[in-house]
């Protein structure tokens, strides 16, 4: 799968702001390794600087030393929507106002082909789903006034310097946009953060300095983004929730007012996405993916000499696999650091050269061993059935698949670039049948309420629809039946698009 991007965005009127930037989307690199960019504001324009490739290759000192400011927001990025070219890279521009505005978006939009119509975009014209929705606020803006930044509440109990502008094309906009969004946008004296109404993708605050006297503000899709700059985590942004940051500090807005949807946070966060460091619904990722591992050793036992993790995101459930079951633990495969994740490559033949290339077997711990191997899920199989493979041919007696998720039978039209239902390994294969493609002696899932009780999130919601098929917001048919369905019976329409 291809995972969620990764959005940042900093005010600090006495600090670097592209400086503390470049630290944060370092700490989101894992989010997105296609592009990366971000844009600059010293309170009198904006400048934006993006390119293809990681953060260390678009920026470096030379680069850094040319974008002063206090105000920032950056952006790394996988495809979701749209091509992996240059144009696609973010933040996204557009002139508005007194110095335009730029945006980073983390998600994907279900309605995009409506929202480009409203537009007045040709198709072709939008490189992503996040340029259609730049040009809609760019649009909105005159029909709410410039950028006036006077001071006072309204009879709404908002300032009046947040009723013009960005933050008022923000209102006028959303409410017509549908799916998965945390964006993070600045013009050129706020920042600005916000959550669609159902928090499919994370979003949080963080501050510097101390409570008594903060120094500024900070917005990130993980904790750790914050932690690397020096801020304290203050909390997460709720469903539906906008935060504007500027000279006056920080006011919290619900866009969707009382009635907002209960929270759907990918479920896949805790799982595979998120940094094991990160903080998610209050709790730390780590601790709960080992929780994954101790509950699957109990669901689904099996006499094995060594218990091993698929680096890296599998590893903390294999821990936990090897303390609940008494089975000992060890290294199975190193992984080549600098070698991307094999998910993102076109195909099955480039997938499994990529496999040879970032992870080599350890054959004095397999050779001759019965191995319980913890991975944290199985999309296409491919990847898995390469590494099966390399344990055999170290000596392996056994191979015994554990899994820290449930089956994946879904695509996901909220951020996560799954392929589509046909190519799901557990779509349309038993049990057995996918131990014979995969070359094991044995595959056990957890099931969902086991993962649910190892995150240990009390009643949060989760959008699990990857695994169950429950989208929790209607999707567009043409989506569907391009994905979802395409291998699936009619009557998982009734599933798929509630109410249809």
């Amino acid at each position: 799968m291809k995972e969620a991007c990764g959005v940042f965005g900093v005010y600090a009127p006495d600090r670097v702001a592209s400086h503390l930037t470049f630290d944060g989307l370092y700490a989101l690199q894992h989010r997105g390794q296609e592009s990366a960019g971000m844009a600059v504001s010293d309170g009198r324009s904006v400048t934006v600087v993006k390119d293809l490739g990681l953060v260390t290759r678009v920026f470096d000192e030379r680069t850094l030393s040319g974008l002063s400011g206090h105000l920032a927001m950056g952006h790394t990025r996988y495809s979701t929507h749209g091509s992996s070219d240059w144009l696609a890279a973010q933040p996204v521009y557009r002139p508005a106002g007194r110095s335009g505005f730029a945006l980073g978006h983390n998600g994907n939009l279900t309605n995009t082909p409506a929202l480009a119509e409203r537009a007045g975009m040709l198709p072709g014209m939008a490189a992503t789903d996040s340029d259609v929705v730049a040009e809609l606020l760019a649009q909105a803006w005159p029909r709410h006034g410039g950028s006036d930044h006077a001071g006072g509440p309204d009879h709404a109990g908002r300032p009046d310097h947040l009723d013009d502008g960005l933050a008022a094309s923000l209102r006028a906009v959303l409410p017509h946009v549908e799916g998965a969004y945390a964006l993070v946008l600045m013009d050129e004296a706020r920042l600005y953060g916000i959550r669609d109404p159902h928090g499919f993708r994370p979003l949080c605050l963080g501050r510097l300095g101390s409570a008594e006297q903060p120094e500024g503000w900070v917005l990130a899709s993980e904790s750790p983004a914050l932690d690397v700059v020096g801020a304290t985590f203050v909390r997460e942004l709720a469903p539906g929730e906008l935060v504007t940051v500027d000279e006056h500090g920080v006011h919290s807005e619900q866009l969707w007012g009382p009635d907002v949807p209960d929270p759907r946070l990918c479920i896949f966060e805790l799982v595979y996405f998120a940094r094991p460091d990160s903080r998610l619904y209050g709790r730390e990722v780590h601790g709960a993916r080992r929780r994954m591992g101790e509950l699957l050793a109990v669901q689904a036992p099996v006499e094995a000499d060594l218990v091993m993790g698929v680096p890296e995101s599998g590893v903390p459930a294999a821990e936990g696999f090897a303390r609940r079951s008494g089975i000992p633990y060890g290294q199975g495969l190193v992984k080549n650091r600098y070698i991307g994740r094999t998910f993102i490559n076109p195909d099955s033949d480039a997938r499994r050269n990529a496999v040879r290339r970032k992870l080599n077997p350890l054959r004095e711990n397999i050779a001759g061993k019965r191995l319980v191997v913890v991975d944290d899920s199985i999309v296409r199989g491919t990847t898995t059935r390469a590494i099966v493979g390399m344990l055999r041919d170290a000596g392996a007696t056994e191979v015994h698949m554990r899994v820290s998720s449930p089956p994946i039978q879904w695509p996901c039209f909220y951020g996560i670039d799954t392929p589509t239902r046909g190519e799901l390994l557990a779509a349309t294969r038993t049990v057995p049948e996918i131990e014979r493609y995969l070359g094991v002696d044995s595959i056990a899932y957890i099931d969902l309420d086991h993962l649910k009780e190892a995150i240990g999130a009390g009643h949060a919601g989760w959008c699990d629809a990857c695994l169950t098929g429950r989208y929790p917001t209607a999707v567009p048919v043409e989506l569907v039946r391009a994905g979802a369905v395409a291998q699936a019976p009619d009557h998982a329409l009734q599933e798929v698009l509630p109410g249809v």
